[in-house]
């Protein structure tokens, strides 16, 4: 249980590094955007070769795609509010300029509520794989923490062109730390108690969720910054997890 609450909380506090070297130190844009595409690469990765992979072993075609497609379709209808919200450009450095003023009144709260939507599916299955007897998936918590870094980098970066104070940037940062942790305790206590079957469901749905957030955040923010070249860097993340995995 202790390990779980732990490497959770590890792997969710990369959001907060991000912001604390955003608020040391000015990162160029592209140097951003290559992080984010290490990290999307990073993801995918985990995606296939440990959540799939895992899902695969636990349970039937059904399974999986019942969880994987009902992931996606979950992680969408609540980033379409998000978006409604504010809460779209999220993971992006340049909101400020892109984000409608009827919006950006909750623009803060939606960045707020969006992150950790972002992290519960992914720090659940850290929990889940701790209690399955299968120990630390290294490769999964890698790709986590280098997907949240630039998040938490670029996030940052637009909250203070929004005025938002160091205090209050650092205090909703750590919460998103401390539900990371929480997130992977929920999945270590909770979801071990159910059947194969379910948890195949579950390990799918949150691989469906976690791709449908890097399709739609990740991916186009990395390729408008950083250009062509964040393909290569992508590619590398996912080769990266194999080699982890």
């Amino acid at each position: 249980m202790v390990s779980a609450l732990m490497w959770g909380a590890i792997a969710g506090s990369a959001n907060l590094l991000g912001a604390l070297i955003v608020l040391i130190m000015s990162l160029p844009q592209r140097l951003i955007a290559y992080i984010m595409a290490l990290g999307t690469g990073a993801l995918i990765g985990a995606v296939s070769f440990e959540l799939l992979g895992e899902a695969t072993e636990l349970g039937g075609l059904g399974d999986i795609a019942l969880g994987f497609l009902g992931g996606a379709a979950i992680f969408t209808a609540f980033d379409v509010f998000i978006s409604r919200k504010g809460g779209k450009h999220r993971k992006r450095s340049s909101r400020k300029d892109e984000v409608s003023s009827s919006a950006e009144g909750g623009s803060g709260l939606a960045i707020f509520v969006g992150t950790i939507m972002d992290a519960i599916p992914e720090t659940a299955m850290i929990g889940l794989g701790i209690a399955q007897g299968g120990g630390v998936g290294v490769a999964l918590i890698v790709a986590i923490f280098i997907s949240n870094l630039p998040e938490g980098i670029s996030s940052t970066t637009g909250m203070k062109k929004d005025g938002y104070t160091t205090r209050r940037v650092i205090f909703m940062w750590t919460f998103v730390l401390a539900a990371s942790a929480a997130s992977s305790l929920f999945g270590y206590s909770l979801l071990d108690q159910t059947s194969e079957s379910m948890q195949a469901v579950i390990s799918s749905f949150a691989a469906g969720a976690i791709i449908a957030m890097v399709a739609s955040t990740m991916m186009p923010e990395a390729h408008e910054k950083g250009g062509p070249i964040v393909g290569m860097i992508t590619a590398i993340g996912v080769f990266i997890t194999m080699v982890l995995g």
